[in-house]
């Protein structure tokens, strides 16, 4: 009956589209509409079906739908048709991505797109661009405070830029990747600006309140996120004389979900975006979408529902456009954003994988992979149809996302544990090289989380200044050896900016009135060009790491077994400094055995713990490492591994 209804409504939707949208060609978007209509008013009816206007609501979002697709291009849509028909393309090991500023990696966008030659040379094929939407200067939150969704920020390009990008990447076969701001807009933004000046329609785009006892009773069980900048959840504004919310910064007002018209408007700007040529939404603060008095307002059924009418909706208009779920919150939790279908991903096809990323600085801090095997066993399984980014450092701090209980279960305390890691990285603790900053420390409780570059955390930036050859050759091999491991892992690896050519920290941000109180700019580096030339000369450290990815790109490219199928199978060795996995290809009849040695000093592992898996479809055959393209060093029945050395073992 239900269904039966929603058809209903559906036929009553279309007859009263206006003549502008029912004049053009539309024969892919009824299909699709028709296809995915009782899911999608089953999710709007959840969310807003005890509204008056329901019927008028779910009419404007087909309005919606309908305007974007008909100006999609044909290009586009004929890339959707591609994708439909080959619906597991993003799961491929041939992805690669990396990550960057615009105004960091190059000059501006007319920079950057002088610079797409270099992702083909490294074998990068995913480039995902951080925000570059329109925000006020000295109020941006590192772009994520938006005064214009439809406006690139004039200080690194405009709109034709961003076209200009995409269209090139696309003939060179590169995904974009751009980010949308879903949570909250600046306070200068149009919408706000008209709440200040008393319009209820906009007031009610945000959470507003004229006294204290609401948002009181919100605080009685929200969490601070930035404590130290930031602290409390609302701010007076004293235009409007009302309470706002502002879950992050007092200049960014959380958006009310609980208005059907804001879904709508955020929806039009995603397909917006989906038609200037972007192949993949980051869809950034998804957890927070919905608020609710007496929980956290983060990960609530809510935001669930609202990601997966945005997906539904975009499946309609724009089918080959994916989103990315920013959400670092527990592993129990991030595995939700792709939906709780049995394999297809209803929310978001992508998610950060945050917890390998913590339990592999674990691992660089102890030397050891106690906690790094603790923690893998406990990632909850992801979807068929669903993928990691797996990465390293990224443009955010490092926070500590991995249980308690799997830190008792590795042999640590959870609390002291926790504090060496802070001591560790933040350079606090005896004999450490790690040249990392706090950020967000929360005097109420101790916690903090890790700023800082790849390389100067790992080490790099002491062993320079040490002029010791023997640490700086150490912590290069120690950089290899995490990239491996995303490389390797399951999912999509996604390189930060820099890293390729061993950036080290950018003090400069002290300088910076506007920055200095968040560190995070230390790893926000601006790229010196002159020295990433050196990547073409042999011997220096640019060239050492730039070529060692360069050929793990290219070898990871031509591993089937690298796709994301969940084929990954934890094995269990007695060496503690080692993580050992594998990755099976049936249809190739072939296993992929990762062994990765986490100590600075050499490591074995007896070749009876790993043979019955790696002779599980072949016999009598060589031993192979397939990124050094050599035997491993064997000792009789012992496979040897160096300081920070990793093997993808096969058959040959």
């Amino acid at each position: 009956m239900y269904e039966q209804l929603s058809h209903s409504i559906l036929n009553e939707i279309l007859d009263q589209l206006k003549p502008e949208i029912t004049g053009k060609e539309l024969n892919h978007f009824y299909t699709r509409l028709g296809a995915n209509f009782y899911s999608l008013f089953s999710l709007f009816y959840q969310l807003y079906g005890q509204r008056q206007d329901f019927k008028h609501q779910l009419l404007k979002l087909v309005e919606v739908m309908a305007r974007q697709y008909i100006l999609r291009s044909p290009e586009f849509k004929n890339t959707d048709l591609a994708r439909e028909k080959d619906f597991n393309w993003f799961l491929s090991q041939k992805w690669v991505g990396m990550t960057l500023y615009a105004d960091g990696f190059a000059e501006d966008l007319p920079d950057l797109s002088q610079k797409i030659d270099y992702f083909q040379e490294l074998g990068i094929n995913l480039v995902h661009i951080m925000p570059i939407l329109e925000c006020p200067k000295n109020a941006s939150d590192g772009g994520y405070a938006v005064s214009n969704y439809r406006k690139i920020d004039e200080r690194v390009g405009n709109l034709q830029d961003i076209q200009k990008i995409a269209h090139e990447m696309k003939k060179k076969d590169i995904l974009l990747v751009l980010d949308i701001v879903v949570n909250h807009t600046s306070n200068e933004h149009e919408w706000a600006k008209k709440a200040r000046q008393g319009d209820s329609k906009y007031q009610n785009y945000y959470y507003t309140f004229h006294n204290r006892e609401i948002p009181n009773m919100f605080e009685k069980t929200l969490p601070e996120v930035f404590p130290q900048t930031a602290p409390g959840n609302f701010t007076w504004d004293e235009k409007m004389k009302k309470w706002v919310m502002t879950v992050f910064n007092n200049y960014q007002w959380d958006l009310n979900y609980q208005n059907p018209a804001v879904f709508i408007e955020m929806l039009d700007i995603l397909l917006f975006w989906a038609n200037q040529g972007v192949d993949i939404l980051r869809l950034d603060a998804v957890a927070f979408l919905w608020k609710k008095i007496g929980g956290s307002s983060q990960n609530e059924p809510e935001a669930h529902t609202l990601l997966q009418l945005f997906k539904d909706c975009c499946q309609v208009t724009a089918p080959g456009v994916l989103f990315i779920a920013e959400a670092i919150v527990a592993p129990v939790e991030i595995v939700k954003y792709f939906g709780e279908d049995a394999i297809n991903a209803k929310e978001c096809e992508i998610a950060y994988n945050a917890t390998f990323m913590a339990l592999l600085w674990d691992a660089v801090a102890t030397k050891n992979a106690k906690l790094l095997i603790q923690g893998i066993k406990n990632l909850p399984d992801k979807l068929e149809r669903a993928t990691w980014l797996n990465y390293i450092r990224c443009h955010d701090d490092i926070g500590l996302g991995f249980t308690d209980d799997d830190i008792i279960q590795a042999g640590y305390e959870p609390r002291s544990h926790r504090q060496f890691l802070l001591n560790y990285f933040s350079g606090k603790f005896e004999n450490t090289d790690a040249r990392g900053l706090l950020f967000g420390q929360n005097p109420k409780n101790n916690d903090a989380r890790i700023s800082g570059t790849l390389t100067s955390l790992i080490g790099l930036e002491n062993a320079l200044e040490e002029g010791n050859q023997e640490k700086i050759d150490l912590t290069i091999q120690h950089i290899i050896l995490l990239h491996s491991m995303i490389f390797s892992f399951g999912g999509i690896p996604l390189i930060y900016y820099g890293d390729e050519i061993g950036t080290l920290n950018d003090y400069s941000y002290m300088g910076n009135l506007s920055k200095a109180n968040d560190s995070r700019w230390a790893h926000r580096p601006k790229i010196n060009w002159q020295k990433a030339q050196l990547r073409h000369k042999e011997n220096t450290i640019e060239n050492i790491i730039f070529s060692a990815l360069q050929r793990m790109i290219k070898v990871r490219k031509e591993i089937s077994a690298f796709g994301d199928f969940n084929n990954r199978e934890l094995i269990n060795v007695s060496n503690p400094h080692l993580l050992v996995f594998m990755r099976t290809d049936p249809q190739e009849k072939n296993n992929i055995i990762v062994i990765g040695n986490f100590d600075a000093s050499y490591q074995y592992i007896n070749f009876s713990e790993i043979q019955n898996n790696l002779f599980r479809f072949k016999n009598n055959h060589e031993i192979m490492d397939l990124y050094s393209g050599e035997s491993p060093t064997m000792f009789k029945h012992q496979l040897v591994l160096p300081p920070f050395r990793f093997y993808w073992l096969s058959l040959v």
